[in-house]
């Protein structure tokens, strides 16, 4: 891939300066969420309210105003191509659930590709004071200290997340777990995949599987990762594509192989 590093580094310090602003934004309305209106989209679990829509409108602002040939998609509001060879992929608030019901496991997901590929990935935690960072050849990084995976953590010593939504059948997230369980390992899930992924590149878990999930959930954890010394399953992005859910699954070194197994790969 053949990245001018200037580029990379302009978008990359708008990146984090846009996660930060965006997750004070959502945090004021955390902090006053009996006020919001909630509706539903697919199905009950899948909710939405006026702090999503405001916090990707204030992100695809900034994106515009200074890089306005840069392609942009967002969960609330789709895809604007662009001409640049960049676009952002952006979930305003990951974990829309927990956050409408007052816990604090969710985040504001910036990413940036090019090529197709992702070389910024920037996650803010605002419950959590958090702001993960990342960008392609550059380290991932968590309130600025570096992040390194360990090599000898696996599913055995270490915990995985595993994600679940109405696009899979209960059945088939029995058998994850059951196959998790049955090769010594253990899980949790938080209600935000984006930030469990931001986890696995922390090292506070081992991996993560969702069988369905978009690219605005998992790009910017993917950079994460990759940078932090792990590995993520490849996730098309072509054409249509980027628009479309397919399986996620990142991961530590030691728990590759176990974790792609479990996953049916």
């Amino acid at each position: 891939m053949s990245i001018a590093k200037a580029h990379l580094e302009q978008r990359y310090s708008l990146a984090k300066e846009i996660a930060d602003e965006a997750g004070k934004l959502a945090l004021e309305y955390f902090r006053n969420r009996e006020n919001l209106v909630i509706e539903t989209k697919r199905d009950l679990q899948d909710v939405v309210s006026v702090a999503d829509r405001t916090v990707e409108e204030r992100i695809k602002e900034r994106v515009r105003l200074n890089f306005p040939e840069d392609g942009f998609l967002g969960e609330e509001y789709g895809l604007t191509q662009g001409v640049s060879g960049y676009t952002w992929v952006v979930d305003p608030i990951d974990g829309t659930s927990p956050f409408v019901n007052g816990m604090p496991n969710w985040c504001v997901s910036i990413a940036v590709l090019f090529d197709n590929e992702p070389v910024i990935g920037v996650i803010s935690a605002p419950c959590h004071d958090e702001l993960y960072a990342s960008a392609f050849g550059m380290g991932a990084t968590l309130n600025g200290k570096t992040l390194r995976l360990d090599p000898s953590r696996n599913i055995q010593n270490s915990v995985t997340g595993i994600g679940a939504n109405n696009h899979v059948t209960p059945a088939f997230v029995a058998r994850i777990v059951e196959s998790l369980l049955e090769a010594g390992g253990n899980f949790i899930r938080n209600g935000s995949g984006a930030l469990m992924l931001a986890y696995v590149a922390a090292g506070r878990l081992v991996g993560y599987y969702e069988p369905y999930m978009h690219a605005w959930d998992c790009m910017a954890g993917f950079c994460l990762v990759r940078e932090a010394g792990g590995w993520f399953h490849n996730f098309p992005t072509e054409g249509d594509r980027l628009t479309r859910g397919a399986p996620v699954i990142a991961a530590a070194p030691g728990a590759k192989d176990d974790l792609s197994r479990i996953a049916g790969l």
